[in-house]
């Protein structure tokens, strides 16, 4: 039987870090649209939606061709932990369809560089190995390695790890980072375990070039050049 999978796009209007950011401009589309584009290519996702408490962007994501359900404002407060948000969209979504699904898979607007080649790998990937639960786009950490960290102190320099002495940068043990293209797990993680990433969760390993995550004016910039540049290479 086809395995049932819920796409969530989450987009609140009150974004501190960078002001409207699902809204602006980033390749020369609103942001949220490249998060949009992918689901639709999907082959793999059953129904995905957007949701949002703000109905300018409602506007936007329904102009790029998705569904929206509004979120009621306890659900979009700046410290708003993000399952509920899932939990409330993945049972609007069962209402209106009459289904329960089977995945739920998490695609942030802030990481536009994802594909719909990234999704639908990533989909099959979890329904063909089931002894993993979730899984959980990352990229190979290099120059920000903790090795090289330090918390400080009255301006003291405290290492955050011991890096092994005489270590070359290719010896240190890999470390993977979040890069917030995709989270995906079994419906169950999500509605009655309460999490997004599982107890065993698989890592699907992204390029660095494709990890771009905006938080601040800066990341916006640098995806914006990427994107743009994307797009003029088509």
């Amino acid at each position: 039987m086809k395995k049932k999978i819920l796409g969530i796009i989450p987009a609140r209007g009150g974004s501190k870090g960078v002001i409207r950011k699902n809204i602006r401009s980033v390749g020369g589309k609103p942001l949220i649209h490249w998060a949009i584009d992918a689901a639709l290519k999907s082959n793999l996702i059953s129904d995905f939606y957007v949701t949002t408490d703000d109905e300018e962007i409602k506007s936007v994501a329904a102009a790029a061709g998705a569904k929206t359900i509004l979120r009621p404002a306890a659900l979009a407060e700046d410290k708003t932990p993000m399952i509920p948000v899932l939990q409330h969209l993945c049972e609007k979504a069962e209402d209106l369809n009459g289904v329960q699904y089977d995945y739920v898979i998490l695609m942030q607007p802030t990481a536009p560089m994802r594909t719909s080649d990234h999704i639908d790998s990533s989909i099959y990937f979890l329904l063909e190995n089931s002894n993993f639960d979730s899984l959980v786009s990352v990229y190979k950490v290099d120059d920000c390695h903790p090795s090289r960290m330090y918390t400080c102190n009255d301006n003291e320099l405290i290492p955050f790890y011991e890096e092994p002495t005489g270590a070359l940068r290719q010896d240190l043990l890999p470390v993977y980072h979040r890069n917030g293209c995709i989270y995906l797990c079994e419906r169950s993680v999500l509605m009655e375990n309460d999490k997004l990433i599982g107890n065993k969760p698989y890592a699907f390993i992204m390029k660095k070039s494709e990890s771009v995550n905006i938080d601040d004016e800066d990341d916006l910039l640098m995806a914006d050049y990427l994107m743009s540049r994307k797009s003029n290479l088509k």
